[in-house]
């Protein structure tokens, strides 16, 4: 398998997943302004969206979006628990975790990395960070990770997101749990080894 990805971007979520799973890949950064690859490849030619992450199986078949990417990587190790089984309820939830990431915490980044964006449209994203992020804070008062004791493929998207945070001013250290969530999770050695990567990418 090989994810393409930009370091410190979203991607970073199934390159951690990849980590955690032990399974063998490769990785390929992509300019995301010129959409050419480190190879000098035409990224939009393997995928029209022009964005990462995307994952090339073996089959040749490419995968996008982070929440069926991170999904694909927990199926094909399941003994490491990166995802509850397919049909139990448990996997429902982790789906509607990895929707929530998705679209009210990594969606309303947006607009801080976005130059067109005006005052008026940051301060309702922030205003809405706050309120998600308070929910998740709470969420995370009884247990180590998203779905309980064991680490899944949310929590890696998670951090991920949470990680922009110090780039557009907003600081955990008001939400407790959210700060040892972050520091729980980059203590981990995949987590350390995908990160390692990405800096010297």
């Amino acid at each position: 398998m090989k994810l393409y990805l930009k370091p410190g971007a979203c991607s970073l979520s199934p390159h951690i997943a990849l980590e955690e799973s032990g399974l063998p890949y490769e990785t390929e950064v992509v300019d995301l302004k010129t959409k050419i690859t480190a190879s000098g490849a035409d990224f939009t030619k393997s995928n029209p969206k022009g964005y990462v992450p995307a994952l090339l199986l073996d089959s040749g078949e490419l995968l996008t979006e982070g929440a069926a990417i991170v999904q694909y990587i927990a199926d094909q190790a399941p003994a490491k628990k990166l995802a509850p089984a397919n049909g139990s309820i448990e996997r429902y939830r982790l789906q509607s975790w990895l929707n929530f990431i998705g679209t009210e915490l990594h969606k309303s980044c947006s607009p801080f990395f976005n130059p067109a964006s005006g005052k008026e449209w940051k301060e309702i994203a922030a205003a809405n960070l706050e309120r998600r992020l308070g929910y998740v804070n709470e969420q995370l008062e009884d247990k180590p990770y998203l779905m309980g004791e064991d680490f899944s493929v949310a929590d890696g998207y998670l951090f991920t997101v949470l990680g922009w945070m110090k780039f557009i001013k907003i600081d955990l250290a008001k939400w407790p749990n959210l700060a040892a969530f972050v520091d729980r999770v980059a203590a981990r050695p995949a987590v350390q080894a995908a990160l390692k990567a990405e800096q010297a990418a």
